[in-house]
């Protein structure tokens, strides 16, 4: 993400910062870009990590061992309540005592960041839109995911014969999912893609950043307020008129804002990254192509390979754990990473193979536990969609540069490809 900052007032979430503290191998890929940074291959399933700020974490690379991270509830989510080693300066490592872990004194939360949350305060909020993403909406939601896909790829089509499929294809998609499942206007959504597009755009300068940050943030909160005196068939209107529970209106700007962050780019670097990978594996892309029916493993499969989650997700211990035979104190960052996890070859054989014929076994591209991604199956039907009907559509897709000259998001958190640069006859 170019950044996921979300309001002055949320914890640090913005991965570009965060990327500033960790070591380049560690999320830097090599000359392969579908494989995991070198520097998460190693030894050990916990070990320790030393982070450019002077903080020391430790880092999880084993399948099971990150599945008891984010499933116990010693590890904690909440970034206002506990220090993250990940969102500090140095200045403020060098001031923290080792001996008494700075802890926040806050007695409610009253924003709606809800992946930085632990129960109850998660609970609430995850029944309430875990509530909102109903069979008959997904089932909607598909039928128009179809709809945006067809259309983006038969303007491509119409264009020509070549195209940035990230620009023409990757990135609309999602967007405008979103702006299904949100209920925003017709006449909005030109400005709303816009806001989204300078915001992932490697090209924005810290000023355009902040003017589309904030931007986005007045549009939520006209949205919201539009959904309280005319509220429709959508998920923020469910959130104000449908519960028990009411919300803030900051709080469902700040839900609003989480579920576009969560929703759209990962969606829309699966998508670029993943056609990118079909090209560049013919043997499996001609699997694909001869039985369409694998469609579904072939996404659970790129889910897993490509893992575009890199070092984004982190838990605080909240006493002495111990992890894969690993003694943790209390007061520490323990940071997961999802793309040697999701490689794990005590868990899958030949993990560094992508096999479109593989049994599906559970991955964690979503997570795992209470904060599990709670819109993964929209995902998967994007990306279902997305990919079957662009390997439908233009039967002899292929890139229009050399592998090697595909621009990489390594300066990012959340992996993919700036640019796509593809052809077809």
């Amino acid at each position: 993400m170019a950044d996921n900052s979300l309001t002055e007032k949320s914890p640090s979430v913005s991965t570009t910062a965060m990327r500033r503290i960790l070591p380049v191998d560690m999320v830097e890929r090599g000359r392969n870009p579908f494989d995991p940074p070198p520097g998460l291959r190693g030894e050990g399933a916990v070990r320790p990590l030393d982070l450019l700020n002077g903080a020391r974490a430790w880092l999880v690379t084993g399948f099971e061992e990150a599945r008891t991270v984010l499933s116990d509830a010693r590890f904690s989510a909440d970034k206002v309540r506990h220090r993250d080693a990940t969102s500090l300066q140095p200045h403020e490592v060098a001031e923290m005592d080792a001996a008494e872990p700075l802890k926040a004194e806050v007695a409610e939360r009253e924003d709606g960041l809800f992946v930085f949350m632990d129960p109850p305060e998660h609970t609430r909020l995850r029944r309430l839109l875990t509530g909102q993403f109903t069979v008959r909406r997904m089932r909607e939601l598909e039928s128009r995911v179809r709809e945006i896909a067809v259309e983006h790829i038969e303007a491509m089509k119409a264009a020509g014969t070549e195209a940035d499929l990230v620009s023409a294809f990757a990135l609309p998609l999602p967007s405008l999912v979103i702006c299904e499942l949100l209920g925003v206007d017709y006449a909005d959504r030109a400005e709303f893609q816009e806001r989204t597009a300078v915001g992932l755009s490697a090209n924005s300068t810290p000023e355009e950043l902040a003017r589309a940050r904030a931007g986005l943030y007045a549009f939520m909160r006209r949205l919201v307020a539009g959904k309280r005196s005319n509220p429709a068939d959508d998920l923020l209107s469910g959130l104000i008129h449908d519960v028990e529970s009411p919300l803030t209106d900051a709080q469902l700007v700040d839900v609003a804002l989480v579920l576009l962050n969560a929703g759209h780019e990962t969606t829309a670097n699966m998508l670029g990254l993943g056609t990118f990978a079909l090209l560049e594996h013919p043997d499996q892309l001609a699997v694909l192509r001869a039985d369409p029916g694998l469609i579904d493993n072939t996404v659970e499969e790129l889910l897993r390979f490509l893992s575009i989650i890199q070092l984004g997700v982190s838990r605080v211990t909240t006493e002495p754990v111990t992890v894969g035979g690993v003694d943790i104190p209390a007061g520490t960052t323990v940071v997961i990473a999802t793309p040697e996890v999701n490689r794990d070859a005590r868990h899958w054989p030949a993990p560094d193979v992508l096999d479109l014929r593989r049994s599906r076994t559970p991955h964690l591209a979503f997570g795992h536990g209470v904060h599990q991604c709670l819109g993964q199956q929209l995902a998967r039907i994007e990306m279902r969609i997305g990919l079957g009907e662009l390997i439908s559509r233009l039967p002899d897709l292929r890139l229009a540069v050399p592998a090697a000259q595909v621009p990489v998001r390594n300066e990012m958190l959340i992996f993919g490809v700036h640019s796509l640069p593809v052809t077809w006859s």
